[in-house]
């Protein structure tokens, strides 16, 4: 299978709709940190290398940037324009009926999981399954912690209700190419001086498509794909954290002739929580106690995600101390059952005493051995 194209976007570290300046400048810091001869003998440094310079090619060009945020690697196959012929803007130039000098199977093959060059050998025509579609989904704390359900908003390739997914005018249809039987591949030989060599190139004729188009669907302009927004239903497990993707089968883009639609990945944002933090699948909560209840203990009334809950504590608590509520964190999103919360205690020193509490509190010094000078300020006074 082959591997899928990344975002070009992704590629240089980017957000789509990035500015003009801002793609140049990623792009200049990448091409420098990972050019060959800085990384000499490094395959993955030059990867990287051709993935930068390739994304910057389309992306640093107004209108292959526009097709590409319109359909991604499909509006930007090297073969796209070829014709003269523009599938998902313009007319159609030389038109679907045999001068078309670009390859369609090429142009979706690089959405729809195909890709590969016209000598490949492979089944140009045959099924391929359609390329993946990302969305993101920000839900709550509680959202994340207990699981629900959310609707998302996608733009993917569907097949085109008009023509049913054939490219073809309702009441007509595409005739077999006669120069390659429908394989879309030719064979040519050629004598060399080692004897007759074989080789199979694209079908000029149909440009590589096995059929040719004579009226095109006008809803589609003959690709027999669209591009709509889908709203789709999103099952959010109970225990998802944040930065973790869903994957929702065939709720993709749509396949070619006739393979399967490719997969939905949702990437969920947990958006925080005014008290609690999360840490694995443990709560995390600081609770502020008085000074009264620190030292002669307390029943105290805890946040947790199920609601209020008693916990005493004991006489003489320490600030920074950590209790544990058993069973009052996150769920587990694998091996169920929960976490734990755990509250860690801060003792809040009273301030704006009045001189009844100002007294109290030096006769309990008093007591307890350890007088209080409160004459003494920090600081002298001039």
């Amino acid at each position: 299978m082959a591997t899928e194209k990344r975002d070009y976007y992704e590629a240089l570290g980017l957000s789509k709709g990035a500015s003009e300046d801002e793609i140049k400048k990623a792009y200049r810091q990448l091409a420098k940190k990972f050019h060959p001869d800085i990384n000499p003998g490094n395959k993955r440094a030059e990867d990287r290398f051709k993935e930068i310079n390739e994304a910057y090619e389309i992306l640093s060009d107004a209108d292959k940037k526009s097709r590409y945020d319109q359909f991604g690697h499909a509006g930007v196959d090297p073969t796209f324009a070829a014709g003269g012929a523009d599938p998902f803007g313009g007319g159609f130039g030389g038109g679907f009926g045999g001068s078309m000098d670009f390859d369609l199977g090429d142009i979706l093959g690089s959405i729809f999981g195909g890709g590969g060059g016209g000598s490949s050998g492979r089944n140009r025509n045959g099924p391929r399954k359609g390329e993946r579609v990302r969305a993101d989904v920000t839900i709550t704390f509680e959202e994340a912690a207990f699981g629900c359900e959310k609707e998302v908003s996608v733009m993917r390739i569907e097949s085109c209700d008009d023509c049913k997914g054939s490219g073809c005018k309702a009441g007509t249809t595409a005739e077999k190419c006669s120069d390659c039987n429908g394989s879309g591949m030719v064979t040519s030989q050629q004598r060399t001086p080692f004897g007759v060599m074989q080789s199979q190139s694209e079908c000029p004729k149909c440009s590589g498509r096995g059929k040719i188009i004579h009226q095109p669907c006008e809803k589609c302009r003959g690709l027999g794909l669209v591009r709509r927004s889908k709203a789709i239903k999103v099952t959010i497990p109970a225990g998802i954290d944040n930065g973790q993707t869903i994957s929702i089968r065939s709720q993709g883009n749509a396949g070619v002739n006739g393979g399967e639609a490719g997969d939905l990945f949702v990437t969920v944002i947990v958006m925080s929580h005014k008290e609690f933090e999360r840490e694995g699948n443990a709560v995390l909560l600081t609770m502020p106690i008085s000074f009264v209840e620190a030292a002669l203990g307390a029943e105290l009334e805890v946040n947790t995600l199920d609601g209020k809950v008693k916990y005493s504590i004991p006489e003489g608590t320490q600030t920074g101390t950590v209790f544990r509520l058993k069973g009052k964190g996150i769920p587990n999103l694998h091996r169920g059952g929960r976490g734990d919360q755990y509250i860690t205690v801060k003792v809040v020193v009273p301030t704006g005493l009045n001189k009844d509490q100002q007294e109290i509190l030096r006769k309990f010094a008093e007591a307890s051995g350890q007088p209080v000078d409160t004459k003494k300020k920090r600081g002298r006074k001039k």
